[in-house]
Formats: C-alpha cells, sequence, structure tokens
C-alpha cells in the first residue's frame, strides 16, 4: 500500500503535521510505503486556468514544487491531506495544491460519469486541527473537501480532527486523538 501526504502548515512541526506523521507512522509499522511533502518547503503556483490540462495533457503542465507531488498522489493509495485552520478554511498553501488537483478531472467531466483520471478506489484521510476547543466552530470545512475529493474520485475519506490545539505542541497532550490516528491507520492498512 502506497501511501501519500501532503502537509499544508507553513509549521513542519505543528500540530496537522504531528497528528498526520502519528498515522504515517502507525501504516509505515503495518507495512505501507510513505511519502510526505510539505508544501511549504515546494515553490510552486496554484492553477493558471490554462486549460492545458483539459486539451493537450494529461496531466498538469506547470513545472514546479507540485510536479512530483501530483504524480505521487496519482500513484498513491491512501492520500492525507493534512492543514490547520486559518481564518475559517484550510492554509492557503493547502487550497494552492487542490485547486491544481484539477489536472485529475477529464476534459469532459461536466457531462462524463467517469469524470476523474485518477485510479479508482484511493483512500483520503483528511486531517483538521484547530486553535478553538469547540467542534461546532469549523465544522463544515471536511465536508466542502470530501465533496472535492469525490469530485475527483476519492469517494472515501476519512476525518481526523484535533480542536483546542492552538499552540505548537498542543496535539501532544491530546492522547485521544493520537489514538484516533493509528486506529485508522491500522484499519485501513489491514485492507
Amino acid at each position: 500500500m502506497k501511501i501519500v501526504a501532503v502537509l499544508g502548515s507553513p509549521r513542519s512541526n505543528g500540530n496537522s503535521a504531528a497528528l498526520a506523521r502519528r498515522f504515517l507512522e502507525t501504516a509505515e509499522k503495518h507495512g505501507a510505503e510513505i511519502r510526505s511533502f510539505t508544501l511549504n518547503d515546494l515553490a510552486y503556483r496554484g492553477c493558471q486556468a490554462c486549460m492545458a490540462c483539459k486539451t493537450t495533457s494529461d496531466t498538469c503542465v506547470l513545472q514546479d514544487g507540485l510536479t512530483d507531488v501530483l504524480q505521487a498522489v496519482r500513484e498513491a493509495d491512501v492520500i492525507v491531506l493534512a492543514s490547520p485552520v486559518y481564518y475559517g478554511d484550510i492554509t492557503g498553501q493547502m487550497k494552492l495544491f487542490i485547486d491544481r488537483t484539477y489536472c485529475f478531472l477529464t476534459p469532459d467531466f461536466h457531462s462524463n460519469p467517469n469524470r476523474s483520471r485518477l485510479a479508482p478506489g484511493k483512500i483520503a484521510v483528511f486531517v483538521q486541527t484547530q486553535g478553538l476547543a469547540d467542534a461546532a466552530v469549523f465544522a463544515d470545512v471536511f465536508s466542502r473537501y470530501k465533496a472535492m475529493m469525490a469530485f475527483i474520485g476519492i469517494e472515501e475519506a476519512h476525518l481526523l480532527r484535533g480542536c483546542g490545539l492552538a499552540k505548537r505542541d498542543d496535539v501532544r497532550h491530546q492522547p485521544d486523538v493520537l489514538e484516533q490516528a493509528e486506529n485508522l491507520a491500522v484499519r485501513i492498512t489491514r485492507r
């Protein structure tokens, strides 16, 4: 099983990255092949609306820091998307990446029921952390991106969410959230 993680926090050791890493470490112990990308370390642009991926290419034609990330996602069985909530949504780094996944849609995606270029059966793990402890706040973030993942062909998506994680190491004080990451990794890798 191949798992690729896309870490969207500007803090490489922040709470969302730590929670994603706990999932990845557990999956690796159970035989998964792991690859991880920290978006903040890469130089890339958002989608340029050039439409080349719908007219002349099956992939995004931009050659930048996301080229390898997008290819790794194509090859992966499981995609981990990890981001803290900034101003009510995912980070800008993650949003730029997600916009570039437009290349995974076929040219006729508006009318084609098989609109994804991705192989079927991919699983997504969406890691969402936030400083506010109230789980009702920002509860809509996952549902929006779950719908986006389904649109590009990832029909099975799981949420790992940590609330009340305002300081850099707060996730270490929430063993239940870390245990959820471990349990989910075990369930997915045992398929």
